[in-house]
Parts: structure tokens; C-alpha cells; sequence
């Protein structure tokens, strides 16, 4: 048996040198190229040693490595050390990049004009060794190879090697490694991916070379897809645009103008979700806050967000363009250089000034390049403000020296500008919820009266939302019982931050002509098991209730759906406008919306808006989503399982209803992502807009 055994090793020992003797040089551009890899994550994010992402980057390094074998042992250096500079390249781009910007280089970005305008005067100031030492492995790889030259190697190669055989079982080893790569990799794993909104992230776990192959994929997309079906996306957004039934909704009514010659200013509360108005723990409400600006405000309480995977950026670029989210990629990241009407840029026309402040990096979401895009003049990032790694908390600066900070800064706009028009993006209310130590003291707890078979009763107090029964905190398999708790936790603490903004807004001698739009830009993507336990926890077992349970609420699949809607609320101190702009509104509305229907009331009109002033539709509004779903007063469809939910009791609908709007679901879908790949507007817009008003083209 031992015998066996080492005549085994010394058979497995015999193949590892023969192989290493015959692919000395595959095997050189491999360690070089791991090398320089692995040393670039060093000197950004400094995961040099991360398992995880080694693994992606031996995957990619042979499997891109194993189409030389496909080439003459004689020649294949030359394809080696091309990849090999293309690595060096993108280490010493991306290391320059990152002391910059604290992210990762795109293709988009670096071919976009003025990208590099804030930094190229000052990129040699602040160059450092590491940023240029990938240079050294082209010429390492050049010297191995001259060492190779003097030895018959290449002669040997020419006669030995089988370079198709090579080709194939080298590609399935890196396919296979990869394979193991996605099959350990997590749900987020693959979201960032997917996205590209949070480069570091995607670099951290995937490496570089992932991510740039990735980024030049999503950046060529775009490019690819804009060449196939111009003329029929013509012909379609020609149609929907000089249609009959377009301006079937516009009119003026009471509001209209009404905030002419105003000031505006957006805040974006990330993750605000509705339902959190309704909810209060030992007299406490959850967001006391937000509940007391939609009284004092005009308060919209079916409100709906419709992103796709660019989540905050989808909203952000629905609410100021009234276009539906790209159906591929994100508009931030895939189509930032298409033309589009928004809120900013009309408002400068009107001679506004235009600015966005966000307490994260410049490059999130690709904010940098499509902020500007958008008409915003002026963008205040992290840089703007002053704070130290104790005040992040998740993606940046917390809610509340966030807006400390932004204080001087609005009270300097108003001083030196007539007109003024900005959006604050809030940041702490995002997930993952677990800053409880920064979020502050919320009790979540609850006290019911429990009796027992004899009829004696006490009352007990529970912190199901926190903990299991022995007061411990939820682990493992229930650590998503402590999910909704968390949430609220957190929504809590950005309530607080919004509350110490709006007493500074009160008491300053500041903003008496400006209108706040406060809008929620997505729900907190909890699952429907993490918010059922919310709703349906049995304070006596621990668990859920059962459905028999006449206490039980039925929170399927519509319920969910219907309950991530976000608060939309109008609000100003100027009192003329505070006894105008009040009440609740319940129709249905969408992130499309927003824009015409605040446009009636500042005096701007976009001609290509997909949306419709909600003081004119009212209830024949219906929002459709980017995954063919839609809502309106009566139904709400789901386009997966073509089935639907009746939302009012004893209606009954026409035959060709939901076929109908269907029908118009697809093609608001379609239109739109038209405008988005082909950038219809500036190609196009003029003549449909001619055409509409004189029924001829030019």
C-alpha cells in the first residue's frame, strides 16, 4: 500500500515538473500578472491577501491566458506580454485614479471629455512610487523571456506542445475556479456586481480585473445596443409623443404657477418608507418628524418609487426627467451621456442656480459625471465637509453632522443667489441596519397582558423586535426576526437628523420663499419574511401566528408590494403658500409624477415626460414599474404571474381592462428606454416636437 502511495506522488511530482518545464512562460505571465493584481489591492483598498479575490483573479488571469496556447510557442510572448501591459496600465490608471477619487477608474468615465479636468495639473504633484511600479513587470517578463531565448525552449515547445488541447483544459480550470467563485458568491455579491454602484465593493470581493471586465461590458452595451433599432424606436417615440391622447391631461388648475419665483430644494430620505408614519413603540412614534411635516405640508400618501437595480440613482433620475428607469443597467452608470429634460436644467433657464449636496463619494452611483448631466452648476460631495471615520455611518457622513454642515453652505446660496434650486441626499437610512450603537436609544419594545388558565394576569414586556425570549440577540437562521427592528432603529435616528434640519430651517432668517420636496427614494428592501414577523409576531410562542389566528394579517405578496410605498410631502414656512399647499393626497402617484406635477406649479414644462400632473388625473392615475407591474385605484398586476389584486370591494372591471393598461405599460416601458438608448431627445426631439405642432416634419 505504501508502495502504491508513493509511487502515486512520485507519478503526480513527475506531471507538475513536466508541466512547469513546458509552460514556463504561461506560468510567468501568470505570477507576474497575480502579482501586479494583487499589489494594486494593496495599495488602494489593502485586501492583498484576500482569499476570495485571489481565487476571481487566477480564474480570469488563465482563462484570458489560455487562448495563447492557440498561438505558435515562437510567438505566443508577444500576446503574453500584451495582456501583461494591459494589466499595468490599468494598475497604474486605476492606482492614480483611486488617490483621487477613493473608487475605480470606468471606460465610460476615462472616454468622457473633462473627466480628468480637476486632476490632471495636479497628478504629478501627487504621484508616488506605487503608483508606477506595475511598470516594472512588463520588463520582468521581457527578461524572463530573453533567459528563455538562450535555451532551447521555444525550439522544444514547437515540437511538444498540443496548443488546442492546452487551450481547452487551461480554459476549464479557469472556468471551473470561476464557477466556484459565483456559486460561494452572496446575493449582494452579485447586486454590486450587476450595478457597478459601489466599485470598491465590487473590487473588494471580485479584484480588478472582474471589474474592469465588467465595466468595459456595461460600458459597450449602451454603445452595441444603440445600433440596432433606431428607426423603429423613431417611429414608436414619434407616435407616443404627437398622439392625441398625450395632452390629454394638460390643463392648468388652481396650482398652477403657484410656485413661480420660488426657491426649491429636494431632500432625498434614503429608505423612508410610508408605513413607518403609522408606527409608534411606548407613546413614541417612529418618525415623529416626518409625521409632523406631512400635516404641516401637503402630504402624498400613495406614493410610489419605480426603480430597476440603480435603486437611489433611478429615483433620482425618474423624479427629475419623468422617464422610467433603463431597462438594462443603470441610466447613472450605462447611459450618463445621453440628453435629458429635467427639473435642473429647465429651472436654469428661468435663471435658478442649480446645485446637489451628498455626503458620500463623488463617484457613487456616478453621481460626479450624470449630476452635472443633469443641469445641477455646482455638487457638493464628501469633500465639502469636515468629519472624521467616527461620523460615517454606513456609505458616509451621518444625517445629522451632514446637515450641520450643509447649513452655512444653503445659508451662502441663498445670500448670493436670486433663485435657487437644490437636492440633499440623506445617506444614513440605508442598509444594512446595524449602526444600533450610533442610531441611539429607541425603545422598540412592547407590553401586553398575558393571562393564563385560572384567569391570572400580569402584564409581560417583550423586545421581539430585538431579541428572542431569554433577551438575547436573534443569530443564525433568526437573525432576520431582528431586521424590520433594526430598520426602524435607523429610520428613527434620520428622523432626528430631519427634525434638527427643519428647527434650524424654522428659526433661521433664511428659506421664507423656498418649498422643501421631501420624497423617499426607495423602500428598505427587507424581504416580505422579515416584515411579516412586524405584523404577525405571537407574543406567547415566539413565532408567527398561525393563519387561523383571527388577530392574523395577511401580508401575501400585494400587501408587500403595495406597502413599499415611500412619503412624498410639500413643505414651507412661508405662510401664504403653507394655507395652499397642505392636506392629504391619496391618489396614486408615481416617481414620474413628481416632475409634471411640480412643474404646473413652478411654470416649466417638459415636453417629453412620461408622467402627468396628479392634480389633473387624480384618480385615473396609474403607475406602471420597470418589471411590467403596475397600481392604480383599483388594481394592483403582477406581470410575472399575470394575475392581480382587486384593491376595492364590489368593482367590477370592463373585459379589455387590465389588457388595456397592459398595453400601455409596455409601451410607456418601451418608449422610454428608447429615449434612453438612442438618446431620442437630442436626435429626435425637435422634429417630434414640429411635428406635434404642425403636423408636418422639417
Amino acid at each position: 500500500m505504501k508502495e502504491k502511495i508513493k509511487l502515486s506522488f512520485r507519478k503526480i511530482r513527475k506531471k507538475i515538473v513536466e508541466y512547469i518545464a513546458t509552460n514556463r512562460l504561461f506560468i510567468s505571465y501568470v505570477i507576474i500578472s497575480l502579482l501586479g493584481l494583487a499589489l494594486i489591492r494593496n495599495f488602494t483598498i489593502g485586501n492583498m491577501f484576500s482569499f476570495k479575490t485571489f481565487i476571481v483573479d487566477v480564474a480570469i488571469v488563465i482563462m484570458i491566458g489560455s487562448l495563447g496556447y492557440l498561438i505558435k510557442p515562437q510567438n505566443q510572448f508577444r500576446y503574453f506580454f500584451i495582456l501583461i501591459i494591459i494589466f499595468t496600465i490599468m494598475e497604474v490608471v486605476n492606482s492614480i485614479y483611486y488617490k483621487f477619487y477613493y473608487s475605480f477608474a470606468s471606460l465610460g468615465e476615462l472616454a468622457t471629455a473633462g473627466q480628468t479636468e480637476t486632476v490632471t495639473g495636479s497628478i504629478f504633484e501627487r504621484l508616488e512610487y506605487f503608483d508606477v511600479i506595475y511598470i516594472i513587470f512588463p520588463f520582468l517578463f521581457y527578461f524572463l523571456h530573453k533567459k528563455l531565448l538562450r535555451t532551447p525552449y521555444y525550439k522544444f515547445m514547437s515540437l511538444v506542445e498540443k496548443g488546442k488541447k492546452m487551450c481547452v483544459s487551461t480554459l476549464l480550470v479557469g472556468c471551473i475556479i470561476l464557477a466556484y467563485t459565483f456559486v460561494t458568491a452572496t446575493k449582494s455579491d452579485y447586486s454590486r456586481l450587476a450595478k457597478l454602484w459601489n466599485r470598491t465593493a465590487v473590487v473588494e470581493r471580485f479584484g480588478l480585473a472582474m471589474y474592469q471586465c465588467n465595466d468595459v461590458i456595461q460600458t459597450l452595451t449602451p454603445k452595441i445596443n444603440s445600433l440596432f433599432g433606431y428607426e423603429k424606436s423613431v417611429q414608436k417615440f414619434t407616435q407616443y409623443f404627437t398622439s392625441e391622447n398625450i395632452d390629454k391631461y394638460k390643463k392648468t388648475n388652481k396650482y398652477t404657477n403657484i410656485l413661480e419665483g420660488y426657491n426649491i430644494i429636494f431632500i432625498h430620505m434614503e429608505g423612508m418608507e410610508t408605513y413607518l408614519m403609522d408606527l409608534e413603540f411606548n407613546g413614541v412614534e417612529a418618525v415623529p418628524n416626518v409625521n409632523k411635516l406631512a400635516k404641516e405640508g401637503m402630504f402624498f400618501s400613495n406614493f410610489y418609487p419605480q426603480i430597476s437595480i440603480g435603486t437611489s440613482s433611478d429615483t433620482e433620475f425618474t423624479l427629475l426627467t419623468s422617464i422610467m428607469p433603463a431597462q438594462r443597467g443603470a441610466v447613472f452608470t450605462t447611459y450618463y451621456d445621453r440628453d435629458y429634460n429635467s427639473i435642473p436644467k429647465l429651472l436654469k433657464e428661468k435663471g435658478y442656480y442649480t446645485f446637489s449636496m451628498h455626503g458620500n463619494h463623488k463617484t457613487m452611483w456616478n453621481r460626479n459625471v450624470m449630476h452635472k448631466n443633469l443641469g445641477y452648476e455646482d455638487m457638493y460631495f464628501e469633500e465639502s465637509f469636515e468629519y472624521t471615520e467616527d461620523d460615517v455611518i454606513n456609505l458616509g457622513i451621518n444625517d445629522k453632522l451632514f446637515f450641520k454642515e450643509a447649513m452655512p453652505i444653503l445659508e451662502n446660496i441663498e445670500a448670493t443667489n436670486k433663485n435657487y434650486m437644490g437636492t440633499i441626499i440623506t445617506l444614513s437610512n440605508h442598509s444594512p441596519f446595524v449602526f444600533l450603537d450610533k442610531y441611539g436609544e429607541y425603545d422598540l419594545s412592547t407590553t401586553y397582558r398575558d393571562c393564563d388558565d385560572n384567569g391570572k394576569c400580569e402584564d409581560v414586556t417583550t423586545n421581539f423586535l430585538q431579541e428572542d425570549a431569554e433577551g438575547n440577540p436573534y443569530k443564525g437562521k433568526d437573525a432576520y426576526k431582528s431586521a424590520a427592528g433594526n430598520y426602524i432603529k435607523s429610520a428613527h435616528y434620520a428622523d432626528a437628523a430631519l427634525g434638527e434640519f427643519f428647527e434650524y430651517v424654522n428659526n433661521s432668517d433664511y428659506f421664507n420663499n423656498t418649498i422643501f420636496v421631501l420624497y423617499g427614494d426607495h423602500d428598505a428592501k427587507l424581504t416580505r419574511k422579515e416584515k411579516n414577523y412586524l405584523y404577525n409576531y405571537d407574543y406567547k410562542t415566539g413565532e408567527l401566528k398561525d393563519e387561523t389566528d383571527p388577530t392574523y394579517i395577511d401580508y401575501d405578496y400585494y400587501a408587500h408590494e403595495l406597502n413599499k410605498r415611500t412619503p412624498l410631502i410639500l413643505w414651507t414656512k412661508n405662510s401664504k403658500l403653507r394655507s395652499v399647499l397642505n392636506g392629504k393626497i391619496d391618489y396614486v402617484m408615481g416617481m414620474y409624477d413628481v416632475m409634471p406635477t411640480l412643474g404646473n406649479m413652478l411654470g416649466i414644462e417638459n415636453e417629453f415626460a412620461f408622467g402627468h400632473d396628479i392634480f389633473n388625473t387624480k384618480y385615473d392615475n396609474f403607475v406602471p414599474f420597470p418589471n411590467g407591474n403596475f397600481v392604480n385605484n383599483l388594481i394592483y398586476y403582477n406581470n410575472s404571474t399575470e394575475k392581480y389584486k382587486i384593491l376595492k370591494e364590489n368593482v367590477e372591471l370592463p373585459t379589455d381592462y387590465i389588457s388595456n393598461l397592459i398595453t400601455e405599460t409596455e409601451n410607456i416601458l418601451d418608449v422610454s428606454n428608447s429615449i434612453i438608448v438612442h438618446d431620442l431627445i437630442k436626435l429626435e426631439g425637435e422634429k417630434v416636437l414640429n411635428i406635434k405642432e404642425n403636423g408636418v416634419t422639417e
